[in-house]
C-alpha cells in the first residue's frame, strides 16, 4: 500500500510540475521549451539595454508594469543579475523582421533579436508569461523560446466612420494589436455616415460631413430614429499623435479614404462632388429620417447608397488635395482608397459619365471605375505611395501597382495573385469580426455567424494558387465594422477572443496550428482579459 501511495504521489508531482511548466503563449512560438524553476520580477529588477534602439520596448514594458502592477523598473547599461537584458544582435536576422529569442534562467531574462521589432515582440511574449493578478513579485517560468513571424502583414481594421471612437480608445485598440504581435492598423476614416479626419483645405468635410442628424434604431432599416445629432472627427494634431503612438509599437497606420462609393458625407459637405448636385440625398426604403430631407445630407442608416463621386476634374482635384494632406499625416507606404460597393446607377444616367466612357474608350461603368481608381493610383504613385483597395478594384481591370484586399471570399485575392499583385486575405467568412460569435447573441450584430473555431481554422495559402503565386499573399487582416458597435466595450466584446485566432494565423507557422491546444492556452488569456478589465465573449468558443 505504501508503495502504491508513493507511486501516486510521484505521478501527482510530475503532473503538477508539467502543469506549472506549461507556456500558454498566443500566438504559438516556433519553438518553446519550459524548464524547471522560475525567475521573479520585482521593483528591484532592472532592464539592461545596449543602446537607445531598445527605448520603445523599454517604455512599453514599463508602462504595462506600471498600469497593471503598480511599479516600474530602473534602466541600466551595466549587465547585472536580477535583470531583463535586451540584446540587439545584428547577426540574428529572420526572413521577416520580428524574430526573437528568450532565455529565462533563475537570475536573468535575456531577450535578443537582430532588429528592434524582434525585441518588442519578445517583450509581448514576456508579458504573456506574467501572472494575471496584481503583485510586486511576478513569478515567470524559466524557459527557452525561439520565434519568428510567418507573414509580413498582420493587421486589423477599425471602422470609425459609422461610429466615432475617442483618441484614447483608438490608442487602446492599437495596444491590443501590439500585445498580439500585429503590425498594421487599417484606420477606416470616411463613410456615408461620417467624415472623420480634418482636411484644412476643405473645412466643411468636418463642419458638415462629420455629423449626422440622427441614427436609426435597431437593425437596418430600423424601427425608428434616435433624432440625435451624432458625430466627431480627429484633428490633424490628434492624427499625428496616434500615428506616433502606433509607430512606437512598431505598428503602421494605413488610412482609408473611401472612393468612389461610400461618399455621402463628403457629398453632403461639397455637393458638386456628385453627378447630380441638386438632387436630394437618397433615403433607403422604410428608414425613419430625422430632420430636413431636402438637399445633400450625411446618411443616418447603414447599407450602400447610389450617390457616389462623379469622375470629374473637380472631384479628382478635390481628392488630390485631400490625399496631399493625408499623406503629410501618414508616412505609410500604402494609402487605402476603398473602391468597394460603388453602385453604377448615377453613372449610368449621367450624361457626363456616358460621354467620358466613350471619350476614354471604356467598355462600360466598370471600366469607368477602373479609370477612376487608376487616375488616383497614378497620382499617389507620383508621390511615392501605393494604393490598397477592396477586391472590387479588380472590376474593369486592375490598376498596375495596386494591392488587393480580398473580402468577398478568396476569389479576388486568387485572381490578383495570379496577376502577380500583392494580396491581403480578409474574407468575410473568416475575418469579419462584426459577425455573430454565437447563434444566440445577446446584443445587436450585423448578422452572419463566425465562431472562434472557424476563424482559427483559416489557412491563407489556398491550394488554388501555385507555390510561386502564393508568394503574393502578404498576410491577413480582420475587420471591425461598427454599424452596431457604438462604444469601446462592444468593440472589445466582438473582437475578443477572435483576435487571438487572428494573431496565430498571422504569426505562427502552419504546423503549429492545433485547435485543442489553442483552447487550452486560451484559458490563461481569459484570466488576462479579466485582469485588463476588457469585455470578451465566451459563447462562441465552440461551434453550435
Amino acid at each position: 500500500m505504501s508503495k502504491f501511495l508513493s507511486l501516486v504521489f510521484s505521478f501527482l508531482m510530475i503532473a503538477s510540475l508539467a502543469q506549472s511548466q506549461t507556456l500558454n503563449i498566443i500566438p504559438a512560438p516556433v519553438k518553446a521549451e519550459a524548464k524547471q524553476g522560475t525567475f521573479s520580477i520585482t521593483p528591484k529588477t532592472s532592464i539592461v539595454v545596449t543602446s537607445a534602439t531598445e527605448n520603445k520596448s523599454v517604455a512599453f514594458l514599463n508602462d504595462y508594469l506600471q498600469k497593471f502592477y503598480g511599479f516600474k523598473l530602473n534602466v541600466s547599461k551595466k549587465k547585472t543579475t536580477n535583470a531583463i537584458e535586451l540584446i540587439l544582435a545584428p547577426g540574428k536576422k529572420s526572413a521577416i523582421p520580428g524574430g526573437y529569442s528568450i532565455d529565462i534562467s533563475g537570475n536573468a531574462i535575456a531577450i535578443s533579436s537582430g532588429n528592434e521589432e524582434g525585441i518588442f515582440y519578445g517583450i509581448q511574449t514576456l508579458i504573456q508569461l506574467l501572472p494575471p493578478e496584481k503583485s510586486n513579485n511576478l513569478t515567470v517560468q524559466q524557459c527557452s523560446i525561439q520565434d519568428a513571424p510567418r507573414f509580413a502583414y498582420r493587421g486589423m481594421m477599425l471602422d470609425c466612420g459609422r461610429h466615432f471612437f475617442s483618441v484614447d480608445f483608438v490608442k487602446q485598440f492599437i495596444d491590443f494589436l501590439a500585445l498580439h504581435k500585429l503590425n498594421t492598423f487599417h484606420w477606416h476614416l470616411t463613410e456615408d455616415q461620417g467624415w472623420r479626419i480634418e482636411i484644412k483645405k476643405y473645412p466643411k468635410l468636418t463642419e458638415v460631413g462629420a455629423y449626422r442628424n440622427g441614427t436609426i434604431i435597431g437593425h437596418h432599416p430600423g424601427t425608428g430614429n434616435d433624432n440625435t445629432r451624432y458625430g466627431g472627427f480627429y484633428t490633424q494634431d490628434q492624427v499625428k499623435d496616434i500615428v506616433k503612438y502606433a509607430a512606437d509599437r512598431y505598428i503602421t497606420v494605413i488610412p482609408e479614404i473611401e472612393m468612389p462609393g461610400h461618399a455621402s458625407a463628403a457629398i453632403a459637405a461639397y455637393p458638386q462632388l456628385s453627378c447630380f448636385p441638386n438632387e436630394n440625398t437618397p433615403i433607403a426604403k422604410r428608414v425613419k429620417w430625422s430632420g430636413d430631407s431636402t438637399g445633400k445630407h450625411v446618411q443616418q442608416s447603414w447599407g450602400v447608397y447610389p450617390d457616389v463621386f462623379a469622375p470629374t476634374d473637380y472631384t479628382f482635384k478635390f481628392l488630390e488635395d485631400v490625399l496631399d494632406e493625408v499623406m503629410a499625416l501618414f508616412p505609410s507606404k500604402y494609402i487605402h482608397i476603398g473602391g468597394d460597393e460603388c453602385p453604377k446607377d448615377y453613372w449610368k444616367r449621367s450624361e457626363f459619365c456616358q460621354n467620358l466612357i466613350k471619350e476614354k474608350g471604356l467598355k462600360d461603368e466598370h471600366g469607368l471605375q477602373s479609370y477612376f481608381i487608376s487616375t488616383i493610383e497614378k497620382y499617389l504613385n507620383s508621390k511615392g505611395r501605393q494604393i490598397i483597395g477592396w477586391d472590387e478594384i479588380l472590376e474593369g481591370g486592375l490598376a498596375p501597382n495596386a494591392t488587393v484586399m480580398s473580402w468577398r471570399g478568396e476569389a479576388g485575392g486568387i485572381e490578383a495573385a495570379k496577376q502577380h499583385h500583392s494580396v491581403i486575405m480578409t474574407p468575410t467568412t473568416y475575418f469579419y469580426f462584426d459577425y455573430a460569435q454565437s447563434k444566440h447573441e445577446d446584443s445587436l450584430v450585423i448578422g452572419g455567424y463566425l465562431p472562434l473555431e472557424t476563424v482559427y481554422n483559416y489557412e491563407p495559402f489556398t491550394p488554388k494558387l501555385t507555390t510561386d503565386e502564393q508568394q503574393y499573399i502578404q498576410g491577413v487582416q480582420a475587420n471591425v465594422w461598427t454599424e452596431y458597435m457604438d462604444n469601446g466595450k462592444k468593440v472589445e466584446y466582438m473582437v475578443f477572443p477572435r483576435m487571438e485566432a487572428l494573431s496565430e494565423i498571422a504569426w505562427s507557422s502552419k504546423d503549429k496550428k492545433n485547435w485543442p491546444d489553442f483552447q487550452q492556452r486560451l484559458q490563461k488569456q481569459f484570466k488576462r482579459y479579466d485582469f485588463w478589465n476588457v469585455s470578451y465573449n465566451t459563447k462562441g468558443i465552440n461551434k453550435e
